[in-house]
């Protein structure tokens, strides 16, 4: 079992910067993919990004490509989630979460491990 704590979030001017951190504890995180979703307020959870065990491949949904930056450091067990030009849009809490399926960013179902979430808010 995998136990992920999120953090970093907060609230952001228009155009601003942040970068969320996902501890994991428990198994191996290298032994598991990693993506970050997050849920705006009366919205569905969607995808944001994904990387693979060794980092070396990435997804990223259209909203945030050039934007936002997935990054892990297994060796500290810790994913990250580096925010640029944030926008009111952005507002949302982001979820990361673990998968050992072979795509790189499957549905959302077949994460298997969940943080509590953290809150980021951009204002305009």
């Amino acid at each position: 079992q995998v136990q992920l704590a999120e953090s970093g979030g907060g609230l952001v001017q228009a155009g601003g910067s942040l970068r969320l951190s996902c501890a994991a504890s428990g198994r191996t995180f290298s032994t598991y993919a990693m993506g970050w979703f997050r849920q705006g307020r009366g919205e569905e959870r969607e995808f944001v990004a994904a990387i693979s065990l060794g980092g070396r491949s990435t997804s990223y949904a259209d909203s945030v490509k050039g934007r936002f930056t997935i990054s892990r450091d297994n060796a500290k067990n810790t994913g990250y989630l580096q925010m640029y030009s944030l926008r009111p849009e952005d507002t949302a809490v982001y979820y990361c979460a673990t998968h050992t399926m072979a795509a790189l960013s499957p549905p959302a179902s077949a994460y298997n491990y969940w943080g509590q979430g953290t809150q980021v808010t951009v204002s305009s």
